[in-house]
């Protein structure tokens, strides 16, 4: 999209989904659930932009764009894992099966990489080798592949907790999933990251780690919910430059889409501090990251939704059948 057309949808931004006639209303950070009386769960996606546990601002196209990366990967999975996915009837929108969310959240790491406190190279940095159930050799750089692709569990945080870091044996001892639900998500999450590499390869993208959450179905079904393989879930780097910028202890290339982030972190403490008004620029060039992702994933140039009114009014249109008199 060129610049001058994105700086006119400036304000086509979803930043409420609030919608009064749908039952069982729950907003997160970045989106609105609505659960069904049939069993579903009615997800919208918005603009909204989170971080440091508060929502920054909207980024144009945000939710629609995710939604539909999402899509394309749920529907080149569906051969691999069942997923909650029931239909779309819109594009920020994803009705879904209600499910059971297993109490692990499940990362699978490619490369040595990461930032946070759990990640495999914070941990790897601060001298452990063995973490997650898994031996890693000595001598491994930042961003480094894997011998393999492996799986690094951690506890799901609540209210005032942080994730920690979880070996299999401790997910079996501490009665978290079954033996057998262990192994079939293992093989699921190995399977799903396979396919995800192995297409994004063909795109000129290495898929270095992803996020994954599964829940159950009403017969105790292990299936794929929330989202996959999304810029905001995975990590892609560009293939073209990763090797050259390996050797020379570069970061690899990737989808940098944390310009709101940086800019606030550099201007206040974002935890505590009132957020200073965020340049519209600094909001386009976001909302311009998330397009090139998404045309890089899919292959598919991006053609935002036809829009008569507001999006929240196209959504409302194309939900009026799901809404109480």
């Amino acid at each position: 999209m060129d610049p001058a057309t994105l700086r006119a949808s400036a304000q086509r931004i979803l930043g409420d989904a609030t919608i009064a006639e749908l039952p069982n209303h729950y907003s997160g950070k970045v989106r609105d659930n609505y659960d069904m009386p049939d069993g579903s769960r009615v997800i919208i996606a918005t603009d909204r932009l989170s971080a440091f546990d508060r929502i920054l601002c909207a980024v144009p196209f945000k939710g629609e764009l995710l939604t539909q990366i999402a899509r394309f990967w749920f529907d080149k999975t569906r051969d691999i894992c069942p997923n909650h996915v029931i239909s779309y009837p819109d594009p920020n929108v994803v009705i879904g099966k209600r499910l059971e969310i297993l109490p692990v959240e499940i990362v699978v790491r490619g490369y040595l990489a990461g930032t946070t406190g759990t990640s495999i190279l914070t941990l790897y940095k601060a001298g452990q080798r063995e973490m997650y159930g898994i031996t890693l050799p000595d001598g491994m750089r930042d961003n480094e592949r894997l011998p393999q692709p492996i799986i690094t569990p951690t506890s799901k945080a609540y209210d005032g907790e942080h994730d920690a870091p979880l070996t299999p044996a401790e997910i079996i001892e501490r009665k978290l999933l079954t033996p057998a639900q262990w192994q079939q998500l293992s093989e699921y999450a190995l399977a799903l990251f396979a396919r995800g590499q192995e297409m994004a390869a063909e795109r000129g993208l290495i898929l270095a780690d992803t996020k994954y959450e599964f829940g159950t179905d009403e017969s105790g079904r292990i299936v794929l919910a929330d989202e996959i393989h999304t810029p905001d879930s995975s990590r892609y780097w560009q293939a073209a430059s990763y090797q050259a910028r390996f050797e020379a202890g570069q970061r690899p290339e990737s989808f940098d889409k944390d310009f709101v982030r940086s800019w606030v972190a550099a201007r206040c403490d974002p935890y505590h501090d009132e957020i200073p008004e965020i340049p519209e620029q600094l909001v386009l060039d976001t909302a311009a990251v998330y397009i090139q992702a998404y045309e890089a994933i899919t292959g598919q140039r991006f053609e935002p939704a036809p829009l008569p009114g507001t999006v929240l009014e196209r959504i409302r249109g194309n939900l009026s059948h799901l809404m109480r008199g």
